[in-house]
């Protein structure tokens, strides 16, 4: 099994930064993608951006395009996620996911990930 925890969440003002950290565990040197997705109070899981296990094919979710970015950190199983220019419709619950068995090109749905960490919240204020 693989554990997931993430970091690095807050308040912040808008047009401000933060960076998010998840850290997985439990399993070494395997290939798997790895996403974040969010949900704001009231609203449906919305994918934000996926990274392949080699960090060659990254994707991003339309609203977030030009403003986050994510990125694996060498051959360790750790993923971030850099929110630049955050807006009042950024606050959410992230959640951390990894996809070990689904095909790759199931990047943006739930069902192309099998472990999830617990969450973190990130409060943007007018």
């Amino acid at each position: 099994q693989v554990q997931l925890v993430e970091s690095g969440g807050g308040l912040v003002q808008a047009g401000g930064s933060l960076r998010l950290t998840c850290a997985a565990g439990g399993r070494t040197s395997i290939k798997y993608k790895m996403g974040w997705f969010r949900q704001a109070p009231g609203k449906e899981r919305e994918f934000v951006a996926a990274i392949s296990w080699n960090g060659a094919n990254i994707h991003y979710g339309d609203s977030v395009k030009g403003r986050f970015t994510i990125s694996r950190e060498g051959d360790r199983n750790t993923v971030y996620l850099q929110m630049n220019n955050l807006r009042a419709e950024d606050t959410a619950v992230y959640y951390c996911a990894v996809g070990e068995y689904a095909p790759a090109w199931i990047y943006a749905e739930h069902s192309g990930y099998d472990y999830w960490g617990q969450g973190a919240q990130v409060t943007v204020s007018s």
